[in-house]
């Protein structure tokens, strides 16, 4: 496989501290959570607060190391390809949440639409640009014929996480 290596700018705290019941995207979750920046990139974080929504990248840290290209997601029940979906069992174990800005107050950025486990490791945060980021005439996919709220409907469970046992042991 090939690697690259990513520096971490800090760790989100959230009230997930178990896979199951999670929401499984930040639309269905009025959860608030911290991402907490490492003291060296709090000045990053100025002039975030002029925004109503970011997107925080994160690694899936408690997903399983291996993973399959074949999935069944929480929100179907029929199998699809990974990169079809927003499985946490991915290759690169990122995650994806465009969460709502609460407050800014140094090295914490404040929100709300928690989607991730507590101690997740923040990659990045970028801001949400409505004109730049919103896309009217996109299509979903295998999604399509679902109920147009169905995010805010569904829970995780544990199927995508590594077993504790076997994870102190690697």
């Amino acid at each position: 496989m090939k690697t690259v290596t990513l520096n971490l700018i800090g760790t989100i705290r959230t009230p997930h501290t178990a896979a199951d019941n999670i929401p499984v995207q930040p639309v269905g979750s009025a959860d608030e959570g911290v991402a907490e920046l490492y003291p060296e990139y709090a000045e990053g974080l100025r002039d975030v607060d002029g925004f109503s929504h970011v997107m925080l990248l994160f690694h899936l840290h408690e997903m399983r190391k291996e993973f399959k290209l074949i999935i069944t997601p929480f929100m179907d029940k029929k199998e699809h390809g990974v990169f079809a979906t927003r499985s946490p069992s991915r290759p690169a174990a990122i995650g994806l949440s465009t969460v709502k800005v609460k407050k800014v107050e140094g090295s914490k950025l404040y929100f709300e639409g928690a989607d991730m486990l507590d101690g997740s490791p923040l990659i990045d945060i970028k801001p949400f640009f409505r004109n730049v980021d919103n896309r009217p005439d996109a299509v979903s996919g295998w999604l399509e014929d679902k109920e147009a709220d169905i995010a805010s409907k569904h829970r995780s469970d544990d199927r995508f996480m590594e077993r504790k046992a076997i994870h102190k042991m690697a």
